[in-house]
């Protein structure tokens, strides 16, 4: 199975309303290795590292976040895996 890694930026209302923590969850049960973070400037940054099939649909989740989120844009890059173990809040 491949796996992949991608690196996203959130932008729009992100902080604040749940969306580290549900992010997260989204993983984990997708059993994606990475980390997730708010930035100074509002965004909200990750990387997703496990199969193709289940980054692209946590991903595809972080277009809209949680219910309280409004998400006004997100960029995806992929980068060569490093091989993580685990996913955390930072």
């Amino acid at each position: 199975m491949e796996r992949i890694r991608v690196h996203v930026w959130v932008s729009g209302i992100v902080q604040g309303v749940f969306y580290r923590a549900s992010t997260a969850e989204a993983a984990r049960s997708a059993g994606l290795d990475g980390w997730v973070r708010n930035l100074p400037d509002g965004r909200v940054e990750a990387v997703l590292e496990g199969p193709r099939d289940s980054v692209e649909r946590v991903v595809d989740w972080m277009r809209t976040g949680p219910p309280r989120a409004v998400v006004e844009s997100l960029e995806a890059i992929e980068e060569p895996v490093e091989g993580m173990a685990g996913f955390t809040v930072r």
